[in-house]
This record gives C-alpha cells, structure tokens and sequence, in this order.
C-alpha cells in the first residue's frame, strides 16, 4: 500500500473536490490533501486530529510512516523553515527526516455526506436535518429534531458521549428542548445565526463562540452549548476512522489528546 493509495481510501469518504467546490462558492480557503509524500511501502496509518508532537512520536514508536489529521498540517504559505523556533518548521522537518508522510482531510471530511459535521449531528442525537450550506455533494451545519429533553439533563448526555466535562452552556437549564443547530468547529457566524432563527432552533451548539454572537443568540430565545473545537471534531473524525480501519491494507491507529480511542 502506497501514500497514494491511503489518500484514494480517504477520498471515498469526503474528496478534496469537495473543499475546492465549497470554498470557490463560499470565497473560503483550505488545504487538504497530500501535505508531505515521502513515498514507499506504507508500515502502518496513525490518525490524529492535529500534526504535533505527541502524534509524530507516536507514529515513530510504533514504526508507522503515515499520519493522517483534520487539520491541516501546513494550513498558510510557508515563506520559511526555522528549525530554531517555530513548531511547525520542525514538526515537519521531523516528518520528513523520519520518511514519514502527512495527510490532511479539512474541509472536505467536515463538509462530507457522512463527514465530521454529520456525525457531530449524530452525536447530538439526531437524524435528519436542514441543511445551512451546500456546495455538490458537500453540506454544513444542521437543524435538526431530537427527542424532548430537559437542557440540564441533555447537557450530561453530552459530556458522556463527546468525552468532555469542558461544555459550557448559556441559558435556562430547566427549559425542555426539541430542535437543535449545530456546526462542528468554529461555526458561527451570522448567516448560521440567521439560519438557526429561521428554522426554529431552540439551542444552538457550535465551538470557538465569540461573545457578540452568544448575546445575539440568547437574546434572541436560543440557548446556547459551546463545545472545545477538539471535541466538536474528533467525535467525527474517530467515526470515520472506524469506518475505514478494516479497508487499509496496513497497521492502523487513531491517536489524539495523548490517548488512543
């Protein structure tokens, strides 16, 4: 199994098309795909969120020279390579002194039809949704109807089935709530507000929440769930990876947070 054929495997879940079709129409950037090929026999695939440096030592630990993140490894133009003092210059010198290849599946894997924003949906415990944006075959952020359930005992569902205790949530507790927005990593903005009023959201859920945009929310009667932008995300991503674990044709991990999932 070569680099290239790892990448073909990802690309059946959510193809970089996807990214360059939803930023040309929504004038975004990103960069997914192949980050650094140093070719050769694949020795095993470690998945992990973010390129640091928990992950690369991990994947020379076990021997293994591909990783694949979410986040992009090289995200911006790199102008430079200081190896005195900036992280990333040496996270990737490090990488490619070891032959150790990266891949990057941002935007397409979040915007894929069962992609990190879906199953961030699935997660909160729905099933069908309206959809916020779209481009052809890629679609972000979702309203959707659960269950009714009172906020205070719905938000411990969520620190149990996203593995975090880091939720913070602004509103009434005691409310009992139906319909739900959501937007995996930092997802607010004020088309997504706008969109989660028009469709009767009652709580709005997303990461990275700036305060004006809490305030626009709450005064306009939704309750509000900020998760960590890591625990928006890798719920997804884990799911992927255990869609696809059995179909790599080496060793495989999902490595992230310093722990395996």
């Amino acid at each position: 199994m070569t680099v290239n054929d790892v990448f073909a495997l990802l690309e059946e879940v959510g193809a970089v098309k996807l990214s360059n079709d939803f930023c040309a129409k929504y004038k975004a950037y990103d960069n997914s795909g192949i980050i650094i090929n140093c070719g050769g026999e694949v020795t095993g695939v470690l998945f992990a969120l973010d390129l640091n440096e928990e992950a690369v030592a991990e994947a020379d630990r076990l021997g293994f020279n591909v990783i694949v993140t979410h986040h992009p490894a090289v995200y911006g133009g790199l102008t430079r390579f200081d190896l005195t003092r900036d992280p990333q210059s040496k996270l990737l010198a490090e990488c490619m002194k070891k032959g150790v290849s990266v891949i990057s599946m941002h935007l397409n894997f979040d915007v894929a039809p069962e992609g990190i924003d879906y199953w961030l949906m699935r997660g909160l415990g729905g099933v069908k949704a309206e959809v916020a944006a779209t481009s052809e075959g890629g679609a972000y952020g979702r309203v959707f109807e659960i269950a009714p359930v009172i906020c205070a005992d719905y938000l411990k569902f969520i620190e149990e089935e996203f593995n975090s205790s880091r939720c913070v949530f602004y509103g009434d507790k005691r409310r009992k709530i139906t319909r739900i927005a959501s937007f995996c990593g930092a997802g607010c903005d004020e088309y997504n507000i706008n969109f989660a009023r028009a469709n009767g959201a009652e709580l709005f859920v997303s990461a990275d929440m700036k305060h004006h945009e809490i305030c626009a929310l709450t005064q306009s009667g939704i309750a509000v769930l900020v998760l960590t932008h890591y625990a928006s995300e890798n719920y997804g991503f884990n799911k992927i990876y255990l869609n696809i674990k059995d179909r790599l044709k080496a060793r495989s991990a999902y490595f992230t947070d310093g722990r395996y999932l």
